[in-house]
């Protein structure tokens, strides 16, 4: 009996560390994204003030530097 509850507490702490361990990455996903949509944001008002692809386009890769992937910023999904 000792035995079946060790295993039972054992096996609800792991669940828990998972489960927080997945709330960390959500946190971390959705500030990748907030991340993401404010460099497009920023790109888009540069186009609207009248500034070229070029411009904003390299405004755009500079701010999404370590934070997304390829030329327009995308999100890699690791799952």
């Amino acid at each position: 009996m000792t035995k079946t509850i060790a295993t039972l507490l054992l096996t609800l702490l792991a669940a828990s560390a998972f489960a927080a361990e997945s709330a960390d990455d959500t946190q971390q996903d959705i500030a990748r994204h907030r991340a993401i949509a404010a460099a497009h944001t920023a790109a888009a008002v540069c186009r609207a003030a009248g500034k070229g692809e070029d411009v904003c386009g390299k405004e755009l890769q500079a701010a999404c530097k370590g934070i997304a992937i390829g030329k327009y910023c995308g999100m890699k999904h690791e799952h």
